[in-house]
């Protein structure tokens, strides 16, 4: 396992971050595009030994799952992309050994597929977390070679399109909570 000063904590905005305690951090941007650019970047430039990308996340209301719900992620899938497998990959998991880790880090939090799509209502409801950067983060851990895992909170459901009425700060508070968990488990 890497030690503390090996892991890159990804967040697409700085308010998903918890303060490093002998991690790296980088805020990759909002959106697909924005979050694999740097996220290959910084692990081009830094060499990390993991990367835990954690954040936000809606839910579909039939999903069950309300904020700030944990949810550590089976998979990441693309759910923009819509073009033969053998072409690019829209799925990717991470390594058993490392949903382990979360699940022993955040023994409440559920493990679920997480949708990344580029807007908010863009994932379907077979798969039940929707955000915006995930597969974006593990794919560019992937081409590196950086064994990669994404956590989320749930801070609104999809449906609601009302932004007043998600639960932000909750949500942050939550991921910012299990982020020195996470980072524990994951680098002993």
């Amino acid at each position: 396992m890497p030690s503390r000063a090996d892991v890159l904590v990804v967040a697409a905005t700085a308010r998903e971050l918890a303060p490093a305690d002998g991690w790296r951090t980088l805020v990759c941007g909002v959106g697909p595009v924005e979050a694999a650019a740097s996220t290959a970047a910084s692990i081009a430039a830094e060499r990390p030994a993991l990367v835990l990308h954690v954040g936000i996340a809606g839910a579909w209301r039939a999903s069950g799952l309300v904020p700030p719900s944990l949810v550590i992620g089976s998979a990441a899938r693309y759910t923009d992309l819509a073009i033969p497998a053998a072409w690019a990959p829209s799925v990717l998991e991470p390594a058993p050994a490392l949903i382990a880790g979360a699940q022993r880090a955040l023994p409440h939090a559920v493990l679920r597929v997480i949708g990344t799509s580029a807007r908010v209502g863009g994932t379907t409801t077979d798969v039940e977390v929707e955000a915006m950067e995930g597969f974006a983060v593990l794919r560019a851990a992937a081409l590196a070679g950086v064994p990669a895992l994404e956590v989320r909170a749930i801070s609104n459901a999809v449906e609601e399109t009302d932004r007043a009425r998600w639960a932000f700060d909750d949500a942050f508070a939550a991921i910012i909570a299990a982020t020195p968990r996470l980072v524990a488990e994951l680098s002993q």
